[in-house]
């Protein structure tokens, strides 16, 4: 019972997030403060069995989804709000478990003209992305960087950032890999190095 309603921090928040609500809302909507809302979708609180009943009746979802035992629907890739910008932006969540580091692909359809800067979200976190195919424009803080297949950055989500396709010709397809609590990705070798050197 207890690793079940940790694991639901975070799905509470996809939930809540792929609904396009804020934790003000739901706090006002609840009665439950946005603080402890915070602290259970990043899994630093368990939240108690009637907080998950009401926050399920709030957000119009099943407790097998909230537990992860509801069946995954076909093939049909998820669409979500969180890092969305754009309605059309596909979001392939690549792993299951909770807790830690999560990763997904984001595919961004072609686009006839830019229009304007990407919108750009702050949040606690860090965060790696690769782009594997087309042209990806990143507005982190006040850089615009064009990123291309092969191109890896990361940064503390802290920092205002958005992204959007910079290309017209064809969709962009990008990983990232996300910390929400600030993990970060390790590397253990050296460029270079071989294994003799380790």
């Amino acid at each position: 019972m207890d690793q079940t309603l940790a694991a639901m921090g975070p799905r509470l928040r996809v939930v809540r997030e792929r609904r396009g609500v804020t934790l003000a809302a739901v706090s006002r909507a609840t009665g439950i403060s946005p603080s402890t809302l915070s602290r259970i979708e990043t899994g630093r609180r368990k939240p108690t069995l009637e907080v998950v009943l009401q926050l399920a009746k709030e957000y119009g979802v099943g407790l097998d989804e909230l537990a992860g035992t509801a069946p995954a629907p076909a093939a049909e890739p998820r669409r979500t709000v969180p890092h969305s910008f754009g309605d059309d932006k596909a979001v392939l969540p690549l792993t299951r478990y909770v807790g830690g580091l999560h990763a997904h692909k984001h595919v961004l359809p072609a686009v006839a003209k830019l229009s304007g800067r990407p919108r750009q979200v702050s949040h606690e976190g860090y965060e790696w992305l690769c782009v594997l195919y087309g042209r990806l424009w990143l507005a982190l803080g006040s850089q615009d960087l064009v990123l291309t297949a092969g191109d890896v950055v990361e940064f503390d989500t802290r920092v205002p950032h958005g992204v959007a396709n910079a290309g017209y010709t064809g969709p962009v397809e990008y990983l990232i890999m996300f910390g929400p609590q600030g993990e970060r990705l390790r590397l253990r070798t050296l460029p270079g190095a071989g294994a003799g050197d380790w």
